[in-house]
């Protein structure tokens, strides 16, 4: 059987996972089938990488096949895997699930990253600390600190972002419909990313979001 292992960016606590784009990649490994070894990787560990010619996660060894980038993998599974269920679907359902992710990437992030920054800095391994410290706050052009003065207004923000979300997903069981496809994929990253990292609770009023979150775990068995 072809070895198959996945580089998933961890927290000082391994078990601790919570880069967005890692449990994409992670969500389609199961939706198709995949079976993978989970590498845990730190922000500093450049050189457990260097294989892939580039110095971030997610990576996926499939065999002797190297892939590095989320969307690089989901493609390449569509790819390797024709005979698995589909990830993107039809060219229609394709061109929706690239909205999807240009509205979480431009919109759904960005609202996430006040709220949690600094609860990321707080569980990674203290190797990654003044890396990411360093690279976030120039990035930001804010100490990470500086954001908690403003929580309130960034929660409420972040809550309205949302609105579009939860009103998908009263109406129906998943954003793809009947059954996930990579659309609930790149959203349930996300969201993920929030509810793993955040110190206080940023879903537990969400019932239709947290449900539905529940609801993508439980269809894959994770």
């Amino acid at each position: 059987m072809k070895q198959r292992r996945l580089y998933d960016l961890a927290g000082g606590d391994e078990t601790i996972r919570f880069s967005p784009y890692c449990w994409r990649t992670k969500l389609a490994l199961a939706h198709k089938n995949l079976k993978f070894e989970s590498v845990p990787w730190h922000f500093t560990d450049k050189d457990a990488i260097a294989f892939s010619k580039q110095g971030k996660v997610p990576v996926l060894a499939d065999g002797e096949s190297v892939i590095a980038d989320s969307q690089e993998i989901a493609e390449y599974l569509e790819t390797a895997y024709p005979n698995e269920a589909s990830l993107f679907g039809d060219a229609a359902t394709r061109a929706l699930i690239g909205f999807m992710k240009a509205w979480t990437e431009d919109v759904l992030h960005p609202a996430i990253i006040p709220l949690v920054v600094r609860d990321i800095w707080a569980l990674l391994d203290p190797k990654d600390q003044d890396y990411f410290r360093e690279t976030r706050e120039r990035f930001l052009g804010r100490k990470l600190e500086d954001f908690a003065p403003q929580r309130e207004t960034y929660l409420a923000a972040f809550k309205k972002t949302l609105s579009p979300l939860r009103r998908t997903l009263k109406a129906q069981n998943f954003i793809a419909g009947a059954a996930p496809n990579y659309a609930d994929h790149i959203v349930f990253g996300a969201l993920q990313w929030a509810r793993i990292t955040s110190q206080a609770p940023l879903l537990d009023d969400e019932p239709e979001i947290s449900a539905w979150m529940a609801a993508v775990l439980g269809t894959y068995g994770l």
